[in-house]
């Protein structure tokens, strides 16, 4: 019986990672999750470390869907980001996974007033940029997929505590680009499930995109904080479409 249930190792067990273990768990995937510490909290964290150019890990679970989810402040310049999502791919392959899904972002794309889809051109900008499509075509090389998130928010992240009474360099009139957790959860499962006819990369973004002011403000009265100022006030509607994903019957359920 056990032999035949869905199999699913995640790197980065972080606030979506073990999020993600745990939905699946409850489903009934066997599932493993990584991070750094010796300690676990859940019965599924298993360690993972890269160290002088070796990976030393826990990892024991074959056959199974790999999904890389390793946080943003993994992928700073200082980091071993690259050199851990590339060691880590060599040894999904060594497991025989069904497949490898990268966790990247919607920062992928520039900074210009426009509507931002799949198709769009990259115009690689800073280091961040770079990072981010580094991963990306790593993966996308080695037969992978790639899922560019929106902001997250969800459960103990509230986009209102994080602007409370700031004044925020932007323009009030810019749009948000945001996605719940649960919502990212869905897509990776339903990508999984279509792996065949599944394109190779998808935005995973809420079709709302209401301005910073509006938002924000909401967040913020909701949470009987004061709200943020910004600079400027010009409008600025940089929009990024994740319909595309749709297409594999998934849906956005979950609101901003």
């Amino acid at each position: 019986m056990g032999e035949s249930k869905q199999r699913l190792v995640v790197l980065g067990a972080g606030w979506l990672g073990k999020a993600l273990c745990i939905n699946q768990q409850e489903n009934g995937w066997l599932v493993q999750g990584t991070h750094r510490s010796e300690a676990h909290s859940h019965d599924f964290l298993r360690q993972l470390e890269l160290k002088n150019d070796q990976l030393h890990h826990q990892l024991d679970l074959e056959n199974a869907w790999w999904v890389c989810a390793m946080p943003p402040r993994s992928r700073h310049a200082d980091s071993n980001y690259q050199a851990t999502l590339e060691r880590s791919f060599a040894l999904a392959k060594q497991m025989n996974m069904q497949g490898f899904i990268l966790c990247s972002s919607t920062a992928v794309y520039g900074n210009n007033e426009q509507v931002y889809d799949e198709k769009s051109n990259i115009i690689v900008a800073g280091e961040r940029q770079q990072r981010l499509v580094d991963a990306e075509q790593y993966v996308l090389n080695n037969g992978g997929k790639v899922l560019r998130l929106a902001g997250l928010m969800g459960p103990n992240r509230d986009p209102g505590q994080f602007v409370a009474g700031k004044e925020l360099s932007g323009s009030s009139q810019q749009v948000v680009n945001m996605v719940h957790q649960q919502d990212v959860i869905n897509a990776i499962v339903t990508v999984c499930e279509h792996w065949q006819v599944a394109g190779s990369t998808y935005n995973v973004v809420n079709p709302s995109h209401p301005s910073k002011v509006d938002y924000y403000t909401q967040k913020c009265t909701q949470n009987g904080t004061p709200p943020p100022t910004f600079l400027s006030h010009e409008k600025a509607e940089r929009i990024i479409d994740g319909s595309a994903i749709e297409s594999l019957g998934f849906t956005y359920q979950f609101d901003i």
